[in-house]
């Protein structure tokens, strides 16, 4: 933490000391604004795209309908990041397998434990009595799938998405792991063991799609057996959207360029390209394109406020912003400081730019969602800092439910609804309006999982308790204990969000939201697995950007 003294306003020369966090500069600069001229597919390319994609959906659809085959294909489809060529197909051979499930299902760990794992994906709530074959009279399983580690892995895999009240799944979770870690270290095969490593760290459940891409394509391509058709196929489709990806990023380094809050706002996390990284998290698709960009730029924005409310405001500063949020016009920026002016007027700027892009489909209305969205993460922020100024702990219950806030992710997956097309109904956007419990369970895990990697650091500089402050404060224990009482109430709430996501109708509320709410949980647990590597983005997190949006895989 650093004091700094600013001078608020020249004609009085009122001299604050303000706290700041040291953040590194950008890593990245105006790397991206090289993209400028970068072609799209060509004609030859774009030609091959198809032939290849015609090839992969005929090995689909010619699978037998109930096979380890089809299963396998699937799987494999999903995991190189080229499922959305072929949805229709896969939900198709799903749904049969869904409703002939208990006809087919043998004796094979690793069969049922993948057709479980790809029909809960797909939102099919499976039973996972299946699995009681593979423990013996006391409950344990039996000893020997340890031998099997492909069946080992898949039923690691498929616990991972249990819900409340499933103990097989439960006691499935904690043999896998355990003995995986155990054979690890055993395994000769070194592609198995680099599967099974990234497994351990990053389950499909917790994976970022475009991340887990890049690695499985590697993964792929070192299998003997793998399929030269459909390898050719996922790196073209990797290379073709990078291109897309680095357009964007073009747009959007422009965009930050004009902007010039940087200079202007010293104390920020500059953070473009990993705001990006974060809206590339949630949806990575072509179709996707501008609301990817919307909603990397209001993330972006939204750490500029955060950084405010978290050291630099005063007090003074931030009931005079909060007020001016609550009135959400031009007007109300006239009594704030002249550094905040900045930031208010770019909030209301990009919003007023959304509506704009939104008006060629009359959807200009939808953007008051997001900005209540805002509203609502500002008031969370500000209880912070009355939390922080009044030196006060909250108890556990009181933080947890302003973090459904304050976590960002009630804003965060409403912009991105915004630009996703007619599936993104009005009423859609008023059922995510009433907080749903899939989407507070997102909110509460992301908000967790960030306390668990940044509050160390927040503490140092001096910011309010974070829920591991509060949660050893209310019970009296250590920092370790709190840190593992905390990991339980994640893994809670994934099941709260596993559930819920299995009840909803997809006449309702489409699959393709609800994926918008996954992925993101996604992104937070990735940006804070081992570190605050948002925050810290010059560390890890700068070589996964550059294989996911720089290097092409060759």
């Amino acid at each position: 933490m650093e004091l700094c003294t600013q001078t608020v306003a020249a004609e009085h020369e009122v001299k604050i000391a303000r706290r700041f966090g040291s953040h590194h500069p950008t890593v990245w600069r105006d790397h991206f604004l090289a993209y400028a001229d970068l072609p799209g597919a060509n004609e030859d390319e774009e030609k091959k795209l198809e032939e290849l994609k015609e090839e992969v959906r005929n090995m689909l659809v010619m699978a037998p309908s109930n096979s380890l085959q089809k299963l396998d294909l699937i799987n494999t489809i999903q995991r190189l990041g080229v499922a959305y060529h072929f949805e229709s197909e896969i939900e198709e051979a799903l749904t049969y397998m869904y409703t002939h499930y208990e006809e087919w299902i043998g004796h094979d760990l690793y069969a049922i434990a993948l057709c479980f794992q790809l029909l809960r994906q797909q939102g099919y709530r499976v039973s996972c009595d299946a699995f009681r074959k593979f423990s013996d009279d006391q409950g344990n399983f039996k000893k020997e799938l340890i031998n099997d580690v492909h069946g080992m892995l898949s039923l690691y895999e498929a616990a991972q998405f249990r819900v409340h009240g499933e103990q097989i799944l439960d006691e499935a979770l904690n043999f896998t792991t355990t003995q995986l870690k155990l054979i690890l270290s055993k395994l000769s095969n070194s592609q198995l063991a680099q599967q099974v490593a990234n497994a351990l760290k990053f389950p499909i459940k917790d994976g970022v799609v475009r991340v887990e891409t890049w690695k499985y394509i590697s993964l792929y391509q070192q299998n003997q057996n793998h399929n030269q058709v459909l390898l050719n196929f996922a790196k073209l489709d990797f290379n073709i959207l990078q291109r897309l990806h680095k357009k964007e990023l073009y747009d959007m380094t422009r965009w930050w360029k004009e902007l010039e809050m940087v200079n202007a706002l010293p104390y920020i996390r500059d953070r473009l390209v990993e705001a990006y990284f974060w809206s590339l998290g949630g949806f990575f698709e072509p179709q996707y394109s501008v609301a990817r960009k919307i909603l990397a730029k209001i993330t972006f924005l939204l750490t500029i406020v955060d950084d405010t409310y978290d050291t630099y405001g005063t007090l003074d500063e931030l009931i005079l912003f909060t007020e001016a949020i609550e009135r959400w016009n031009v007007d109300a920026s006239e009594e704030l400081p002249p550094y905040m002016k900045i930031i208010y007027r770019g909030l209301l700027d990009i919003y007023e730019e959304i509506e704009k892009e939104l008006a060629n489909e009359n959807k200009s209305f939808l953007v008051n969602y997001s900005i209540i969205g805002m509203k609502k993460v500002v008031r969370a922020y500000f209880q912070e800092v009355k939390w922080y100024n009044e030196k006060k702990v909250p108890r556990m219950e009181q933080y947890m439910k302003n973090g459904i806030s304050s976590s960002a992710y009630l804003l965060l997956t409403t912009t991105s609804w915004l630009a996703m097309g007619k599936i993104a109904t009005k009423d859609a956007f008023d059922w995510l309006a009433t907080e749903p419990p899939i989407l507070v369970a997102s909110c509460i895990i992301g908000r967790l999982l960030n306390d668990l990697k940044s509050h160390e650091d927040e503490q140092k500089r001096g910011d309010v308790a974070s829920g591991v402050e509060c949660y050893m404060n209310e019970y009296g224990v250590t920092k370790e204990e709190a840190h593992i009482k905390i990991r339980n109430i994640i893994e809670n709430y994934w099941k709260d969000l596993n559930e819920e996501y299995f009840k909803m109708d997809e006449a309702i509320i489409p699959r393709v939201l609800l994926m918008r709410i996954i992925n993101l949980t996604r992104v937070v647990g990735f940006l804070y697995k081992d570190e605050d590597a948002y925050t810290f983005s010059k560390n890890n997190l700068k070589y996964v950007i550059s294989d996911i949006l720089v290097d092409p895989i060759i």
